[in-house]
């Protein structure tokens, strides 16, 4: 089996648009999706950072939310992590082509879990 790889990672803020113009301008990173609620997801071709617009109603505050590991199985996967006595992951309700599972480790900190990978079909991977 190939080791999971770390794709993905996660912050909460406050003006999505403007974090994101930031890195695509600072750093020539690429926006490649748009949710509805304004959060971005840009990629340098080989990790993906999502920037979640925080919500006024929410109760996340803004700053590291989570991160994603790619993985060959995700069965596999999430059969090592209950053998380690932590929850199975759960399926995530969501329509982007990334990130299917939730996971959580043993001091609460949360990760996805992917089979399909966190970058745009034919980018990266």
């Amino acid at each position: 089996m190939t080791r999971p790889r770390l794709r993905h990672l996660a912050f909460v803020v406050q003006d999505a648009k403007r974090m994101a113009d930031f890195y695509r301008d600072r750093l020539d990173m690429e926006v490649f999706h748009q949710d509805p609620d304004g959060s971005q997801f840009l990629t340098d071709g080989y990790i993906n950072l999502a920037l979640i617009q925080q919500r006024l109603d929410g109760d996340v505050a803004t700053g590291f939310n989570h991160f994603g590991f790619a993985v060959e199985d995700v069965d596999t996967a999430a059969d090592r992590l209950a053998e380690a006595g932590v929850p199975r992951p759960v399926a995530r309700a969501t329509d982007r082509p990334f990130a299917e599972y939730r996971a959580i480790d043993p001091e609460g900190n949360w990760f996805d879990l992917s089979a399909h990978g966190f970058l745009p079909p034919g980018v990266g991977e």
